[in-house]
């Protein structure tokens, strides 16, 4: 992650200088100095803190470790940008963004598919009202394996949890943005577990908004071959999501091709890490205050409410449970 995704993406900011990496593995340490030139690396988070004061910290750790970095950089009095999930547990979540504003500091999740131009093509569409009030909303990642095939991810010690810690967070986040800012107010999940592998590899998610859209998710890491789609539909119009392609089609039955051109990239993503990290400085100089990071806290919030409501659902063989 840090090195194909976050790494490349910095690098792009030409007024963001790195200065020092953490790097606990001794390995990767002496790959971190053939990186990055002139920049320090450290064992010890805590002693990084102290000896470079940093204006900011980027946490790309498996997640296990996201909440403890996160909580001692806030408590150095340093900005916090942190891959998803942000933290797995709903206290943790409550304590660090409460610190975070005790030091008048951002403690901000990488929510990087709000800078797909696809998505940001649909954001615009359904902002601008070309599919009347949106009715329904259905996100499907199909994976062939977990990200990078990285054994951590299928650690529950390490990555907390199956394909709904990998891409549930992203998918939760999304939705919420697609559907104009709501939360859902209920989730219905099923989760499938394929031994050996101990977390779930398969996910299939309803959640239940006010106004009576409805949004649907299937996430999996046993597909024949790698697919990312949507469909959504509102009173006027349906708009049709394929890897990059977008297709709109009207109640009366005419299609528009809406397609954007995207630069190539990878599974990373470091053109949306770019992007999405010039909405991070953006929110430093805003301030803890500013729209963006309290609609990034709002994300975060419902992102964990609605992953941990579809753990419930399925610990109770399905049946909806609260998520707002």
């Amino acid at each position: 992650m840090v090195e194909q995704g976050h790494l490349p993406g910095w690098r792009r900011r030409p007024d963001v200088e790195i200065v020092a990496i953490h790097e606990p593995v001794a390995a990767r340490r002496q790959a971190a100095l053939r990186a990055i030139r002139n920049v320090r690396v450290y064992e010890d988070l805590n002693l990084l803190l102290t000896g470079e004061a940093p204006d900011f910290v980027d946490i790309a750790s498996p997640p296990a470790y996201h909440a403890a970095a996160a909580r001692a950089a806030l408590e150095a009095g340093v900005h916090v940008l942190v891959e998803k999930p942000l933290c797995l547990d709903t206290g943790e979540l409550t304590a660090l963004q409460a610190l975070a504003a005790s030091r008048d500091r951002l403690v901000f999740c990488v929510h990087n598919w709000k800078h797909s131009p696809v998505y940001r093509r649909a954001h615009e569409l359904l902002s601008s009202g070309r599919l009347g009030e949106l009715r329904y909303c259905a996100l499907t990642r199909l994976r062939t394996r977990q990200a990078g095939g990285a054994p951590w991810r299928v650690d529950p010690m390490i990555g907390g949890g199956g394909i709904l810690i990998d891409h549930g967070w992203h998918v939760f986040y999304l939705m919420q943005w697609l559907m104009g800012g709501r939360a859902p107010q209920s989730i219905a999940a099923r989760l499938s577990v394929f031994p050996p592998i101990t977390v779930e590899q398969v996910a299939d998610i309803t959640a239940a908004f006010p106004n009576g859209a409805i949004g649907y998710i299937h996430l999996s890491w046993r597909a024949p071959a790698r697919r990312t789609s949507a469909v959504l539909y509102g009173d006027e119009a349906m708009l049709e999501i394929e890897e990059g392609s977008i297709r709109l089609t009207s109640r009366s039955g005419v299609s528009e091709d809406l397609s954007v051109l995207e630069e190539a990239d990878n599974s990373y993503h470091p053109t949306w890490f770019a992007s999405l990290a010039r909405e991070f400085e953006t929110a430093i100089e805003q301030g803890p205050g500013g729209e963006i990071a309290r609609r990034n806290r709002e994300e975060a919030a419902a992102a964990l409410a609605m992953l941990k409501a579809a753990q419930a659902s399925h610990a109770a063989a399905g049946a909806p449970v609260r998520s707002a």
